[in-house]
């Protein structure tokens, strides 16, 4: 019985990164993490004046 879950876990490994490589891969999650990345830094670099002016005030 061990044998045939071990068989089992070996195959549900392999479809999941045969479908891991088909959506993109390691490329696309780089991709899109360098993006929302980019975006969150520009996000806070926006926030931040505003924040200091605040303080200022």
């Amino acid at each position: 019985m061990n044998i045939l879950n071990l068989i089992i876990a070996i195959i549900a490994l392999i479809i999941a990164i045969i479908a891991f490589q088909r959506t993109g891969g390691v490329k696309d999650l780089k991709k899109n993490t360098a993006e929302l990345l980019a975006k969150a830094e520009k996000k806070m670099r926006e926030e931040t004046p505003s924040v200091e002016e605040e303080k200022k005030q």
